[in-house]
């Protein structure tokens, strides 16, 4: 079952093809003694699933987006797994019994839904899930009004309900107290645990060139000035000698040399690169690879 545990998502940025990187620059000491896991910025949950599996020595876990339905999702997911895959697996039966109009006007007809009606937990994340495999590349995407606005994707048979893997992640977010909360980043200083504390910010990525910015999960904009409200965070969270933490983003000066943003703004720590690939693009030429930054408060 455990080894069934990864995103139940698809999440642009994800860090899947990452992780066997990000694991040689995990702090020494985790391996060594208890601490508290923090992600500010969860996202699709590729390092938390990841986490969870490789450190049964975790004593507490904070997770945290500013995306609520994702939280949702979240606690849907620990804590009624069956009820989920139950309303999924309808769905699903539904869905492959409709011809290729039959399935956009549904996707359509399921996205209005999620958009402008109340909903309980359980029939939000059914929804959210629904559309985030059956919508363009896999996307999740808000407008300026918190409107779910990715178009339909023309797939053959999409895995709507993957039950193996709802379960699994179900039994990890259920080993460990996991705290989950939605809302801004800086409020996860108020979760940290007695001794050792390990956070992975893996932000809204700031754009490598103006038609490179997609960081639209949810309805704020993550611009330049949030991202140095994180690295003032990070900052603050290095006064602290049990707090040690580990942030990803993007290569800017690689693309151009004159853009030291991250540089200046982290000149007091380590910076790292990684090879990584962006698998989401509208233009499949755009897609491949190139160097991320890993920037951390220890070496």
């Amino acid at each position: 079952m455990n080894a069934e545990a990864k995103p139940f998502l698809k999440w642009a940025g994800g860090k899947g093809q990452l992780l066997s990187q990000l694991d040689k620059h995990l702090p020494v000491e985790l391996y060594q003694q208890e601490f508290t896991y923090v992600e500010p910025f969860v996202g699709g949950g590729a390092m938390l699933f990841h986490m969870l599996r490789m450190f049964p020595n975790m004593k507490k876990v904070v997770v945290n987006d500013i995306n609520s339905h994702l939280i949702t999702a979240y606690r849907v997911v620990r804590e009624h797994p069956s009820e989920l895959i139950k309303e999924l697996s309808a769905l699903e039966s539904d869905y492959y019994s409709m011809d290729e109009s039959g399935r956009k006007d549904f996707y359509l007809h399921i996205r209005n839904v999620y958009n402008e009606t109340s909903l309980d937990g359980i029939e939000r994340t059914k929804y959210l899930l629904f559309l985030n495999r059956t919508c363009f590349n896999g996307l999740y995407r808000v407008n300026a009004e918190g409107k779910f606005n990715v178009p339909y994707g023309r797939y053959l048979k999409p895995v709507i309900c993957n039950r193996g893997t709802i379960l699994a992640d179900s039994e990890l977010l259920n080993r460990v107290n996991v705290i989950l909360l939605d809302g801004d980043f800086e409020q996860t200083k108020d979760y940290m645990g007695k001794g050792l504390n390990f956070f992975y910010f893996d932000p809204p990525y700031r754009p490598l060139n103006a038609t490179s910015s997609f960081n639209s999960y949810a309805k704020e904009d993550f611009n330049d000035k949030e991202q140095i409200r994180l690295a003032n965070f990070c900052k603050y969270l290095n006064h602290s000698s049990h707090v040690k933490w580990m942030l990803s983003n993007s290569d800017c000066s690689a693309k151009n040399p004159n853009d030291t943003f991250f540089e200046n703004n982290y000149s007091d720590f380590h910076i790292h690169r990684v090879e990584a690939s962006r698998a989401i693009n509208a233009n499949p030429t755009k897609r491949g690879k190139l160097t991320e930054l890993l920037i951390k408060n220890y070496e």
